[in-house]
């Protein structure tokens, strides 16, 4: 009997790339059928699998602290790297020591970059939630003093104008010693060990598709793009498909267990006794 499997996944360059061979009939699971995907921005992703909406799907580090009881991480489809974190930016001028009254934009209460950001600068107490795509230009008409920019957006600020007050990715790699785990695959844990492991290896055959048809998969990703340019999408793609993606392996693990250690000690993830993996 054939299980139809919801999966979501933004539609940013880096999700599209790894799951395009996967989502157009590149690949078979046997005994799997995925339903048409959901393209959602991660933040809306991270509020579904709150309420358990999707069986596979694409979440923030931080969103997968609330849930892990429900959800688990595939070893495959992470964004966790060096030099790939967001960025804390401001109009030119402003002084990084008034960040504690300063109103400073946030692309989602549950997304990677709200918790770098709380964790660097935990006296921050007039925070604005924003679609990601909508930051920059915030910042720019002055409607929020400063805003933390994900996706995209990191090779497009300096030229609207606006200066790097802090590289929150930088930040977490000096002060931890660890890679940034920004966002990851998860599975609910409900489907079962061998179904979660086929996936599993259906998402990283999907990476390794698309690294032999590049040409064919940029339509779909173009398509999706916030950014059209074709040189920034492939930038994109390669800062955050990486060797993590493809085998989060034990520096990353431990990178992301760091990461929800910290957060559990700031008081802003809760406790949980349950492993991040799928647990033999």
């Amino acid at each position: 009997m054939t299980s139809v499997l919801t999966l979501g996944y933004s539609p940013c360059p880096n999700d599209t790339y790894i799951f395009y061979a996967l989502t157009h009939g590149r690949l078979a699971l046997k005994g799997i059928e995925l339903a048409p995907p959901l393209l959602e921005d991660v933040e809306m992703l991270n509020l579904m699998a709150l309420e358990k909406k999707l069986d596979v799907t694409k979440l923030s580090f931080h969103a997968l602290g609330h849930v892990l009881d429900e959800y688990c991480v595939l070893s495959s489809g992470a964004a966790l790297g060096r030099g790939c974190g967001p960025l804390l930016v401001a109009k030119s001028g402003i002084d990084p020591s008034s960040l504690k009254g300063a109103e400073i934009a946030i692309p989602g209460r549950l997304t990677t970059a709200n918790l770098l950001f709380r964790m660097y600068c935990p006296n921050a107490k007039k925070i604005r939630e924003l679609r990601f795509d909508t930051i920059m230009d915030a910042v720019i008409r002055g409607d929020v003093d400063a805003g933390v920019i994900i996706h995209e957006s990191r090779f497009t600020y300096a030229e609207k104008g606006l200066v790097c007050l802090q590289d929150l990715g930088k930040w977490w790699e000096e002060s931890s010693g660890y890679p940034i785990p920004l966002g990851c695959i998860a599975a609910r844990r409900s489907l079962g060990k061998e179904c979660i492991k086929q996936i599993d290896r259906a998402i990283r055959q999907s990476i390794d598709w698309a690294d032999q048809h590049l040409e064919e998969c940029l339509p779909y990703i173009q398509h999706h793009a916030q950014e059209m340019n074709r040189e920034v999408m492939q930038n994109h793609i390669g800062l955050y498909v990486n060797d993590f993606t493809r085998e989060l392996g034990i520096e990353g693990i431990a990178a992301v267990e760091k990461f929800l250690q910290l957060g559990r000690e700031a008081e802003i993830l809760p406790d949980s006794c349950q492993s991040i993996g799928l647990q033999e």
